[in-house]
């Protein structure tokens, strides 16, 4: 049995992780480099490293913080922000990142997942999708959630997963940073719609929430989450434990 992944995310802007509430109000947390090496040590499955003001600014994602980072870490690290050109998946690939995290620019240019999975294989391609309700629809934001696309999600994801995209991560901009759980009706209609891996991500508040999400969700394949993880509000080994005494299959 495929054992359910708990991935911690780091959000980086200007070189230090962030968190705020429904993707506002962001606040200091600590340095990317000393967070990853943690995680990497205290049992984490992978990593997810985000760049979140590189697509708004238009601009590249910074390698020298990356590099630092994928340097302490031996899980598997997603890495995306400001990915609009196979050439930035080569870039950050040869940072260190295992798989490469496309958003806004696949957005922008809906080619790009079918490029990048062409070359690199759809293992390397992450479609990452920020989702708020709108007039009772899911729709896909971009630029950080800044910015309503008029996409229905649903859809876009199954089309994007057709082009190549080998796994996604389903950022629930209502729940996110809220800490009252995850958003069980977006996960349970994207995993309905595809048959690649599918990770949650936005709303975990306790232990309890990760345990809901996999019970609530059998078919999502992993729980992400940040604050509650760089706050030490939930334990990461504890988490796992109680994962086990569920019947949640879970690497301990």
């Amino acid at each position: 049995m495929i054992t359910k992944r708990i991935i911690p995310c780091l959000d980086v802007k200007d070189g230090r992780v962030v968190k705020g509430v429904n993707f506002k109000s962001l606040g200091d947390v600590d340095s990317p480099v000393a967070l990853a090496k943690r995680y990497s040590e205290c049992g984490a499955d992978e990593l997810v490293f985000y760049d979140i003001t590189a697509s708004a600014e238009g601009r590249a994602l910074f390698t020298d913080i990356l590099c630092e980072t994928a340097k302490s870490v031996f899980i598997p690290l997603t890495v995306g922000g400001g990915i609009n050109t196979v050439n930035d998946f080569d870039r950050v690939l040869k940072c260190g990142a295992d798989k490469v995290s496309v958003n806004s620019g696949a957005i922008r240019d809906p080619s790009l997942v079918y490029e990048a999975a062409k070359l690199y294989g759809s293992q390397c391609v992450v479609l990452s999708c920020d989702i708020m309700r709108q007039n009772g629809k899911f729709c896909v934001f971009s630029k950080g959630g800044r910015e309503s696309t008029g996409l229905e999600a649903i859809e876009w994801i199954k089309r994007c997963v057709g082009s190549g995209a080998g796994e996604v991560v389903v950022n629930s901009i209502d729940t996110d940073g809220v800490k009252r759980g995850f958003d069980i009706e977006l996960l349970n209609a994207v995993c309905s719609a595809v048959s690649v891996p599918v990770i949650a991500s936005g709303g975990a508040g306790c232990i309890e929430d990760f345990i809901d999400l996999f019970k609530q969700v059998p078919d999502i394949d992993a729980g992400l989450a940040a604050s509650v993880f760089h706050f030490k509000e939930v334990d990461i080994g504890e988490l796992k434990r109680e994962m086990y005494k569920n019947g949640i299959p879970v690497r301990m």
